[in-house]
């Protein structure tokens, strides 16, 4: 082992203390959890399995998904592991011979249909997840090839036209027309590039399509893996709509929007099993997913199994954001194929990248392209030139006297100064609309550089300068707050953000905008609510600031990524902020998430 690496405690909590051999070593060396070990000895003692090789993959196989991890890929794993204490000690690890290991794994007793674990090719599966790949695959390459009706051709050319200028983005006329012709369209692309603009004008064509085909006009859902998402296509879908297709926008109005949990009917006391699926299928005609670089496969499972075979799927998302926090990064491995010249997959044609950005320019836009295209030089280039809309504080911000700070203090201070003005007059409409001025985002929850630890840093900057009562305890007129987790008695979705108003006679309301209308309601009847001045990148997905400041932690965080920087600078409208020393930022740049998944194989060989 490394002169770093040290042996733990042989009491602690994370060891398993009955494993042996290559479990223990690799649970010791912080590469297994206890969970990941126990679930291998215990397959082991089901199984009469006794090779340690054999159980090394079970329990590897068992920490994958746990780690966002479809399979383990047995070849390549021990370049790719990490540890509890950096790579290096992985590495040292006795890890076995690839080609022998693979041997023994696929002569066990615990392979095979109808076993806990499946092998194809390198990559190692438990059976569940091997499962639910393969009927995703299934699913999109069947959709992918269906038809959906008889297009009337004329029709679309003349609502093409009409919706879709000579001037417009020429992709985004090809992926609304791929929407009506085909029974799976992914429109993909980073902020900015129209996915909302186009799916608001495929819809206007639907409508067309389905009432010349049925006499009708379609039923529609819109959804997003949460409720603030949801809310803001639906909203954005009906304001495109009135300005492109006067009177549909009436029958847009009766769309449903919702999360995807409640769209397929979560039943109760589970998260994992729904209403809909293929025995008892969504009505809807077509099905519109926001946001889907959020799906996890699990969920992309359930999904295709609820949305009728004739049905029309529309998958939107951006596949360099960051992926589901569970196991699968499904609209990666979808659009892939589609990005690469000699796929012949079927998928391919369903797939459409925009790529014109319409939103922001100038540095912001350099700074993200250099980012996605992984060049770290390029990166820190742009930062160092600051140039209008981006600024750069190279150090990391644990100490908050820090004088590099004061620009973001000041910042800060501005902004939720307008929020709290507001809020204290009672103005539920321009609190809530200053909510989306500025925001501090962290990459960790908790710790010096987290979420919890910036938002306490600036109730305090609010208390020094004067502004509101002491903010540190109850609730006050000017809180933002942020949902972390469904309540649907309140109609209040997980990321949901609102602000805490003054009323008459001293009360005070918390206020959320449902898009249509504005949710009043007694801040005691808040449970699952926390005051968010900063939030994480992964709760920011898929919002939308003016400004921004993207706070980095030091470059050994197993969640610095470049997914994870490219999430939150784009997240600004015209200003970001990058809070971190050059490290970390090279760090993130050059470090992909790299989640191990046969999906994109399986949809390039066409099943």
């Amino acid at each position: 082992m490394s002169a770093g690496w040290e042996r733990p405690d042989p009491y602690g909590a994370r060891l398993a203390r009955r494993a042996g051999g290559l479990l223990r070593a690799f649970n010791e060396a912080g590469v297994l959890d206890v969970g990941d070990v126990h679930v291998a000895i215990r397959l082991g003692l089901l199984g009469a399995v006794e090779d340690e090789r054999v159980l090394l993959a079970a329990a590897l196989a068992a920490r994958a998904p746990r780690l966002g991890h479809v399979c383990v890929d047995l070849a390549r794993i021990s370049g790719t592991a990490s540890t509890d204490d950096g790579e290096a000690a992985a590495a040292e690890l006795a890890w076995p011979d690839p080609d022998r290991w693979l041997a023994a794994v696929r002569a066990s007793p615990l392979v095979g249909e109808g076993c806990p674990l499946r092998l194809e090719g390198t990559l190692c599966y438990l059976d569940r997840l091997h499962a639910e790949e393969s009927r995703v695959a299934s699913a999109l390459l069947e959709r992918a090839r269906q038809l959906p009706g008889v297009v009337d051709e004329a029709l679309l050319a003349e609502r093409l036209a009409s919706l879709f200028p000579d001037d417009a983005d020429e992709l985004q006329r090809h992926a609304a027309a791929t929407a009506v012709r085909r029974g799976l369209a992914v429109i993909a692309g980073g902020p900015g590039t129209g996915k909302t603009t186009t799916v608001a004008r495929l819809l206007g064509l639907l409508d067309q399509q389905v009432r010349a085909e049925t006499g009708r006009p379609p039923l529609v859902a819109l959804a997003a893996p949460t409720g603030k998402a949801a809310a803001r296509l639906h909203e954005a879908v009906l304001e495109e709509l009135g300005r492109l297709a006067p009177g549909v926008e009436d029958v847009a109005e009766r769309w449903a929007a919702s999360t995807i949990h409640r769209l397929l009917g979560t039943l109760p006391d589970s998260s994992t099993r729904f209403r809909h699926d293929e025995t008892h299928p969504l009505v809807h005609d077509v099905v519109v997913v926001d946001e889907a670089s959020m799906l996890s496969l699990s969920l992309m499972d359930r999904l295709l199994a609820a949305v009728r075979p004739e049905a029309r799927l529309v998958l939107l998302g951006d596949p360099q954001q960051l992926a589901s926090v569970e196991a699968g990064v499904v609209l990666g491995d979808v659009v892939g194929p589609a990005e690469d010249p000699g796929s012949g997959s079927p998928v391919a044609s369903s797939v459409v990248v925009l790529r014109r950005n319409h939103r922001f320019g100038g540095a912001i836009a350099e700074l993200a392209s250099a980012v996605r295209a992984g060049d770290a030089g390029r990166a820190i280039g742009v930062l160092h030139r600051g140039e209008e809309g981006l600024s750069w504080i190279p150090e990391t911000a644990t100490d908050e006297s820090s004088e590099a700070l004061a620009p973001l203090r000041a910042a800060a201070v501005e902004a939720w100064t307008r929020v709290a003005g507001l809020a204290a007059k009672g103005d539920v409409a321009g609190s809530l609309g200053s909510l989306g001025a500025f925001r501090v985002l962290c990459a960790h929850r908790r710790g010096p550089v987290g979420a919890a630890g910036w938002t306490e840093r600036i109730e305090r900057w609010l208390v020094e300068e004067g502004v509101g009562e002491d903010r540190r305890g109850g609730h006050y007129a000017g809180q933002p707050l942020l949902v972390t987790a469904n309540d649907y008695d309140l109609r209040l979705f997980n990321g949901d953000t609102g602000v805490v108003v003054a009323e008459a006679r001293g009360r005070l309301a918390a206020a959320f905008d449902r898009g249509a209308d504005v949710a009043r309601l007694s801040p005691s009847r808040l449970s699952h609510v926390e005051t968010c001045y900063a939030m994480t990148i992964h709760k920011a997905q898929g919002s939308q600031y003016d400004s921004v400041a993207v706070v980095l932690p030091g470059r050994g965080s197993h969640i610095l990524t470049r997914e994870l920087l490219y999430t939150g600078i784009t997240r600004a409208r015209s200003k970001v902020t990058v809070v971190g020393d050059e490290d970390s930022v090279v760090a993130a740049v050059e470090r992909p998430v790299a989640r191990a998944s046969g999906l994109a194989r399986r949809l390039r060989s066409g099943g």
